[in-house]
């Protein structure tokens, strides 16, 4: 019986008028990577409800394993994150809303660690010919605040799920309208991703085998 993976991805935001992980999110939605059918869904890119849009994802579809991604224009890289911090703050959203120094759960603690299997994603990455490296920021956006509020419902519900966040680099289409950042085919991008699940699968398959 196949697992289903939530992987999220976001609409275009402040100079990005298209969003890779978005394409990315769509394209794979449906398919079937390793032990994972994948439900690909995106998220508005709004500090007030992105948040709750994920929660509400994860109860509705009670997913095995949940993968969240973003774009990190600058990046050149892929780099799954390390970490989120219990606050949001940053640029303006697509709503306009501009936090400072808000905490995203006042009962939360001050952060929680990915469970997803990153060293092993990146070490995969990087023998495949894909650039990773783990990142120890997930920063103060929109990113960071959708790993937190998942890692946060999983942990209170005690659901027992992998869940965490993946950077990717921009994309050639981006890199044209923008100039002098670094980035990454499409094509290559998806396979990335397509890497790390793998990757997740693997290990949950390798988890269900040790007595």
């Amino acid at each position: 019986m196949k697992k289903t993976l939530l992987l999220t991805g976001f609409e275009p935001f402040l100079k990005f008028t298209v969003n890779p992980t978005m394409k990315i999110v769509e394209e794979l939605n449906g398919q079937t990577i390793g032990d994972y059918q994948i439900i690909g869904k995106t998220m508005t890119v709004d500090f007030k409800s992105s948040g709750d849009q994920l929660v509400a994802l994860i109860e509705e579809l009670q997913p095995d394993a949940v993968i969240s991604l973003g774009l990190a224009g600058g990046r050149s890289k892929i780099t799954p994150e390390r970490i989120a911090i219990n606050v949001k703050d940053g640029a303006a959203d697509n709503e306009g809303h501009t936090p400072v120094d808000e905490l995203i759960h006042p009962e939360g603690p001050a952060a929680y660690f990915s469970t997803l299997p990153i060293r092993g994603m990146v070490e995969k990455l990087n023998e495949s010919g894909f650039p990773a490296s783990i990142s120890n920021t997930a920063g103060t956006y929109l990113c960071n605040n959708v790993m937190y509020e998942g890692l946060h419902t999983i942990h209170t519900t005690n659901l027992n799920i992998p869940s965490g966040f993946i950077h990717i680099p921009a994309s050639h289409e981006l890199a044209i309208q923008h100039g002098n950042i670094p980035s990454w085919s499409h094509k290559d991008l998806k396979k990335a991703i397509s890497i790390c699940i793998t990757v997740l699968s693997e290990k949950s398959i390798k988890s269900k085998q040790t007595p």
